[in-house]
């Protein structure tokens, strides 16, 4: 069975990968990790029944939601997904992944875009462990 998820793939710095709402991803983090094992098409060292490009630079992933922290616009959790095993690392954290946030808030409307040019006031909070209560 599949299921539609919205994402937009973006380039930041020399990385590529799928920018996610958090919102559109399952708030469990183990049925999380397996959505973007599939969508990356992990287990395989070409990645070939997923977008992700058989090698560590572009099997990156950037979930993206409105702040919970006082003061940031977004909150950004960066997830490695691994080519051949079937492991999701949400530990590390990427600065190229990091460059296409700004413009992804933009683009989901988690920031108000302008006239002209658009700015993402504020900052963005880095997560590394996602949804704790």
């Amino acid at each position: 069975m599949q299921t539609k998820i919205p994402c937009v793939i973006m380039r930041g710095g020399t990385s590529r990968g799928p920018f996610f709402h958090a919102s559109d991803l399952p708030a469990d983090i183990a049925a999380r990790d397996e959505v973007l094992l599939q969508v990356m098409g992990s287990g395989h060292e070409l990645q070939v029944d997923g977008i992700g490009g058989g090698h560590p630079l572009t099997s990156k992933v950037a979930i993206v939601s409105p702040s919970s922290v006082p003061g940031a616009d977004v909150d950004y959790l960066f997830a490695q997904v691994n080519v051949r095993d079937r492991f999701v690392d949400t530990s590390p954290n990427c600065g190229n992944m990091l460059a296409g946030v700004g413009p992804y808030a933009l683009e989901a409307g988690l920031v108000a875009a302008s006239d002209g040019v658009s700015t993402v006031p504020g900052a963005i909070a880095l997560q590394r462990i996602p949804f704790c209560t």
